[in-house]
């Protein structure tokens, strides 16, 4: 299904903001939940600042239910396109970059269970006009992040993002707040935005296959390297991340094998600094295996142990290679 084009941004004023480099568009890749979608596709039409462009890029139809999203109670001012592409975070944000036009500036990825406060792609806009054209790629600070747990309900989520529109933090920061916390080695993927014409032809790694690991690092990091430039966090806006757990790939093994061997290939390809990617195996390795024996719910920590034990095999056989954790 495609929608029609957005209105032109407008900032909370009403100003429209029709400069190429403040239009933005948001890629959403999803598989399997549906009602993340359309909490996600909610929160971005009640921005201060509407996007211009909501692209959902799924592997098939069941994988949306825009009726229901149509159906609700609020009309939607910008209206979703629904793209099809392979299964694959990888896959699925390049069918997102190509589907991108020659007017946009700006390019948000966001997690299906990703919610952004209101005023975020307003800040977002003021925050690269004020940090510079040598930023090429910038994160949030997240009020909240339930990937670490069982996961955060879309009540409390709503909850806390609320909290904070509420709170004077959030009126002191303003329109245009907020600073640059510190430069990063990559961005965390599940609020990543980039000037668009950094990216230019540069895509995701497709021989990282299914859920990525590390995609949004190495990403990352080509991106700022083409262009000589700058990736930070910043406390200009913020948003909330669910972790919600149903429509991930329960296989323990394949994540485990991911965690050792995508590592290994990104520091070959000299995409992860061998310290970072050292420091991230180690602790990969080591909290699976603490935890085998008292595993949260709702991670398989035994098959993420045993999947990291054949990538550490195939790491030293020499036939170590992501796509290999698609034959496990």
């Amino acid at each position: 299904m495609s929608a029609a084009a957005a209105e032109p941004s407008r900032d909370m004023d009403g100003t429209e903001m029709d400069q190429a480099g403040s239009r933005i568009s948001i890629v959403i890749v999803s598989s399997g939940r549906p009602s993340c979608v359309n909490d996600i596709v909610r929160a971005l039409n009640a921005q201060s600042c509407l996007p211009d462009r909501i692209l959902l890029v799924v592997p098939g139809p069941a994988d949306l239910d825009l009726a229901a999203l149509e159906a609700g109670p609020w009309p939607l001012r910008v209206r979703p396109e629904a793209l099809f592409a392979p299964r694959g975070i990888c896959m699925q944000r390049n069918a997102g970059l190509e589907a991108l036009g020659p007017d946009c500036g700006l390019v948000a990825f966001f997690d299906d269970d990703y919610l952004p406060e209101r005023r975020a792609l307003a800040r977002i806009r003021a925050a690269f006009d004020r940090f510079g054209p040598d930023v090429v790629g910038l994160t949030g600070v997240l009020i909240a992040d339930g990937i670490g747990g069982p996961g955060i309900e879309l009540s409390e989520a709503e909850g806390r993002l609320a909290a904070w529109e509420a709170s004077d933090a959030n009126a002191r920061l303003g329109a245009d707040g907020g600073a640059i916390l510190e430069d990063t080695v990559g961005l965390y993927g599940c609020n990543m935005i980039y000037r668009r014409a950094a990216i230019g032809d540069i895509r995701f790694d497709e021989a990282l296959p299914l859920y990525g690991w590390q995609e949004d690092v190495d990403f990352a990091r080509r991106v700022a390297r083409a262009r000589s430039g700058r990736l930070v966090k910043t406390d200009a806006f913020r948003g909330l991340h669910r972790g919600v757990k149903s429509g991930r790939d329960r296989n323990g093994v394949r994540l485990g094998y991911s965690q050792i061997v995508n590592i290994h290939y990104l520091w070959r390809t000299g995409s992860l600094p061998p310290g970072f990617a050292a420091k991230l195996a180690l602790r990969n390795f080591a909290g699976n295996h603490l935890r085998v024996l008292r595993s949260e719910p709702w991670i398989d920590r035994r098959g993420r142990a045993r999947g990291n034990w054949i990538g550490v095999r195939d790491v030293f056989s020499g036939r170590a290679h992501p796509m290999r954790a698609l034959e496990i």
